[in-house]
């Protein structure tokens, strides 16, 4: 088949309602949408109290957390695997091939980029807002929220990230999903599988909803900085 024929056989498959296409975007979105938001609150939490917090062995914290940004997902994926098989200290679960040992590979994904960016974000934000809540009488958590609140888009942009990094990522739901058709095969382990068999309609077509799911989450992130930037001028 050409490249040609490839495409326009990509978009038959997507405007036609193809069931075994639809169920692998199914799948992408429930597995990925479960584990950004298994990671989301320990990362939100852990992200502001490094950055909100002196003490001891800070910096070695946020150098971990960039450092665990850098890991591929396929090293994940192999400690993942071997925690989650027979042998492995959670193979009781019976996780390994499931939706939900994705799941928890994609939590593990998400959460340092999650932590990072709220981290830079709280430590961007101005020092005397917090101060100002605690005057007021705040507690630890009113504090927490007011901070949280004003660096909102960047939180935002945390979880964006973190949604295109767990949806885009192979090597983890390929080990620990084991690409089982109708149960653990992904967007993009169904992308690598039908390119190695060299047929291509299938994977463009993978491929397009990447590139529009990319570009609604960033568009709709736009249009709330947006509004949000009007409202401050009408004030």
């Amino acid at each position: 088949m050409d490249i040609s024929s490839a495409i326009h056989t990509a978009f038959v498959l997507l405007l036609s309602g193809d069931a075994t296409l639809w169920t692998i975007i199914r799948i992408s979105l429930v597995t990925s949408l479960a584990g950004l938001a298994v990671a989301t609150p320990p990362a939100i939490l852990t992200g502001y109290l490094i950055a909100s917090h002196t003490f001891y062995g800070r910096r070695i914290a946020i150098w971990l957390v960039q450092a665990a940004l850098s890991l591929p997902t396929v090293l994940i994926g192999l400690l993942l695997y071997l925690l989650l098989s027979r042998q492995g200290l959670f193979g009781a679960w019976h996780w390994l091939f499931t939706q939900s040992g994705i799941i928890a590979g994609q939590a593990l994904i998400a959460f340092p980029v999650l932590t990072a960016f709220t981290l830079s974000a709280v430590q961007s934000a101005d020092p005397r807002l917090a101060e100002t809540a605690i005057t007021l009488g705040a507690n630890r958590w009113q504090v927490m929220r007011t901070v949280l609140y004003e660096v909102r888009f960047g939180v935002m942009a945390a979880l964006i990230s973190g949604f295109g990094r767990v949806l885009s990522e192979v090597g983890c739901a390929m080990m620990v999903g084991g690409n089982i058709a109708g149960v653990t095969r992904t967007i993009t382990t169904a992308i690598a599988l039908e390119t190695s068999k060299g047929e291509f309609a299938q994977g463009i077509a993978l491929g397009v909803v990447l590139i529009v799911l990319a570009l609604l989450m960033n568009a709709a992130l736009l249009l709330l900085q947006g509004d949000t930037r009007n409202a401050e001028q009408l004030q």
